[in-house]
C-alpha cells in the first residue's frame, strides 16, 4: 500500500471512529415514502412433449392433473426497494445491494444475531436502497432441470460455510457448536452462526449469463445507481459497469471472488467509474481466497493504472481486527458501512 493509499484509509478510518455506530451514520429515524418490489429480465420458454402427473396438493384433497408443458417465465430476478421521504434523502444515487454464491438478498437484511444489517443502516445514511435475490435465488424462483436449468443445483454445507467464509480455520467446524474452533479474536457472532445456516439457498453453475442479463436489466431500469457487491457477486457488478459506466457511478467491492481480466478484457470504460474494495481478515490462511485474491489485485491495479480511482480499505491494516467473509454481519460492521459512508460522501456521490 502507498503512502497516499495508506492516507486516504486511515482518514476514512479515523472520521468512522468519530461516530457513535449506535447513531447509525447520519441519523437514528429516517421517512420512508415507498416498499415495493418487481421482476426483472428473464424470458419465456415453451417446453412441450414431457408427461402430466396426478399429484395430491394438500392432505384429504382429490389428486389433480398436472401438466408440465406449455410456456414459463424464468432466468428473473426479484427486488425488493425501499425509497426514503423526500427530506431524508442524502444521496445522489440509490443503493443496489448484490450477494454473494449460494446466498440472496437476505445477506444485507436484519442480521443473523438480529441486529440491524446494511440495508437499515444505509437508509440511516440517506439512502433508497434496493436489495435483490438473483437468478435462482430466494424469490427469484427456480427453473425446471435439466430442460431450462442445465445442471442440477448444488448446495454449501455448514462446515464449509464455518471454513471458507474464515469464521474459523481449516478443519475446525464441528456438528457440536461447542467443539467448533474460531479463528482468534473472530468478530463474526458464532452464536448466530447456526442461524446464519438457515440463510443459504441452492445454486447453479451453469446460470451465469442470465444472471448477468438480470442484472444488466437491472441497472437499465433504476440507475444511475451506486452498488455494493459481495463475494461472488463482485463479477456481475464489474461487468454491469463495464457495460453501462454511464449509469454505475460507482462499486463497492465487498471481498469479491472475481473480476474480469485485463488482459482480456478492455476496462477502458471504467475510468469513470470509482470503485472500493473492501477486505477483512484472515485472507492468508484460507487457500482458495489465497488462489482468489491475485486476480482481484490485478484488476484493481489495472484500474488505478489507467488513472482511475481505485481505493482499498484492508480492515486489519486499519485496526479494524477479525472480520469474517461475512462482515457485514460481524460486530463491528456498522464501523465498516461507516468507512463506506464516509468513502462515498468523499467521492461526491452523496448531495
Amino acid at each position: 500500500m502507498t503512502a497516499a493509499r495508506r492516507a486516504f484509509a486511515a482518514a476514512l478510518f479515523l472520521g468512522a471512529c468519530a461516530h457513535d455506530p449506535a447513531h447509525h451514520a447520519e441519523g437514528t429515524h429516517y421517512g420512508v415514502a415507498e416498499v415495493g418490489s418487481f421482476h426483472v429480465g428473464g424470458r419465456q420458454v415453451t417446453l412441450s412433449g414431457l408427461p402430466a402427473k396426478e399429484i395430491v396438493f394438500t392432505a384429504g384433497a382429490p389428486p389433480a392433473k398436472v401438466d408440465p408443458n406449455g410456456d414459463f417465465e424464468v432466468e428473473q430476478m426479484y427486488v425488493q426497494y425501499v425509497k426514503l421521504y423526500g427530506p431524508y434523502v442524502r444521496a445522489r444515487y440509490p443503493l443496489l445491494m448484490w450477494h454473494g454464491g449460494g446466498l440472496s438478498g437476505v445477506t444485507w437484511e436484519t442480521k443473523p444475531d438480529g441486529n440491524p444489517g446494511w440495508q437499515q443502516f444505509f437508509l440511516r445514511a440517506g439512502h433508497d436502497v434496493y436489495v435483490s435475490d438473483a437468478v435462482e435465488r430466494g424469490r427469484a424462483s427456480w427453473a425446471r432441470y435439466p430442460e431450462i436449468f442445465k445442471t442440477e443445483p448444488f448446495f454449501r454445507t455448514k462446515k464449509e460455510a464455518w471454513e471458507l467464509f474464515r469464521v474459523g480455520p481449516a478443519d475446525s467446524y464441528a456438528t457440536d457448536p461447542a467443539k467448533r474452533r474460531t479463528h482468534p479474536g473472530t468478530q463474526f457472532p458464532v452464536e448466530a452462526f447456526d442461524q446464519f445456516g438457515k440463510q443459504g439457498v441452492p445454486r447453479w453453475a451453469t446460470n451465469d449469463a442470465a444472471t448477468q442479463a438480470a442484472y444488466d436489466a437491472l441497472v437499465q431500469k433504476v440507475c444511475p445507481c451506486v452498488i455494493v457487491v459481495h463475494s461472488q457477486g463482485g463479477n456481475f457488478a464489474f461487468n454491469a459497469a463495464l457495460r453501462a459506466p454511464d449509469k454505475v457511478k460507482a462499486v463497492v467491492a465487498v471481498e469479491p471472488s472475481g473480476a474480469p481480466d485485463p488482459a482480456k478484457v478492455s476496462i477502458a470504460p471504467l475510468k469513470t467509474v470509482p470503485h472500493l474494495f473492501v477486505w477483512g481478515d484472515y485472507l492468508d490462511q484460507q487457500e482458495l481466497w489465497k488462489r482468489l485474491t491475485p486476480s482481484l489485485d490485478r484488476y484493481e491495479a489495472a484500474l488505478r493504472a489507467q488513472g482511475g480511482i481505485a481505493d482499498r480499505l484492508d480492515l486489519p491494516k486499519l485496526g479494524q481486527r477479525g472480520n469474517s467473509h461475512m462482515l457485514m454481519m460481524d460486530r463491528n460492521s456498522d464501523a465498516i458501512a461507516q468507512l463506506i459512508q464516509d468513502w462515498m460522501n468523499q467521492r461526491g456521490l452523496m448531495k
